[in-house]
């Protein structure tokens, strides 16, 4: 299996970045292909210019997901964002790993998002959830934040963290470019932790990896429930 591991931390001794040594380490060991984009290291730029686009569609105004479907059509995307498209569509499973940042995940990773999810082959009209341009390719992440766990959760004071705060990347993102999305591993109140819990944590992440293919993932709409302008069809009434 091939693996593509997006991390987005810009301390290379974090605690994130311990939990992307372990998930190489143990994809490695379960015989799996992992290549890596060190979002921080690579000082990618998460800024969507009209020069990402070497040959423009329209020289006028600036219809970004345009030129992204004749930029790719036309292999004159930008080098950079072609290189990192080639990983993730040459990829099975895309895994992630960053802190929350502000309910949400770390900017440069957004910006990764916005300039490599291109529309055409990832998504577009009606090739979302089920029928996107990633279908059939699976996604996880690993991520840490200072809260505790009690403080996340549907009567929580922050709401809930996976289809509340972050419903946004899990469905909004991953899983509407088709990814089956496994629930992710999340290490709460790592800054506060000590050395011995921060080592148990890491050993937590190495059985979630080992057992990743039976990890439980979230459920995506299903378009058979929807009409052509995604309206929910009535539901059958039984007799």
């Amino acid at each position: 299996m091939r693996v593509h591991l997006v991390h987005a931390h810009p301390e290379p001794a974090s605690f994130v970045a311990a939990m992307r040594d372990v998930i190489q380490e143990q994809l490695r060991v379960r015989g799996d292909q992992v290549t890596v984009s060190d979002l921080y290291a690579q000082g990618f730029n998460p800024v969507l210019l009209a020069s990402d686009f070497g040959a423009r569609r329209s020289s006028g105004h600036l219809n970004y997901a345009l030129e992204q479907r004749a930029g790719y059509e036309t292999g004159t995307l930008s080098a950079d964002i072609a290189q990192e498209v080639e990983m993730v569509l040459a990829a099975d499973v895309l895994a992630f790993t960053f802190p929350i940042f502000w309910f949400s995940v770390p900017a440069i990773l957004k910006g990764w998002i916005e300039r490599v999810f291109l529309s055409g082959p990832f998504y577009g009209g009606k090739r979302i959830y089920g029928r996107g341009g990633l279908a059939g390719k699976r996604a996880f992440a690993a991520l840490s934040l200072g809260g505790r766990e009690h403080m996340f959760g549907p009567d929580a004071i922050h709401g809930d963290l996976e289809t509340g705060l972050l419903r946004h990347f899990f469905q909004g993102t991953l899983g509407y470019v088709g990814l089956t999305v496994h629930r992710p591993f999340v290490a709460y109140h790592t800054p506060y932790l000590r050395d011995a819990q921060r080592r148990t944590l890491l050993e937590d992440l190495r059985a979630y990896v080992r057992c990743l293919d039976e990890q439980p993932h979230f459920t995506m709409p299903n378009l058979d429930d929807f009409d052509a302008v995604f309206a929910r069809r009535p539901m059958e009434k039984s007799h």
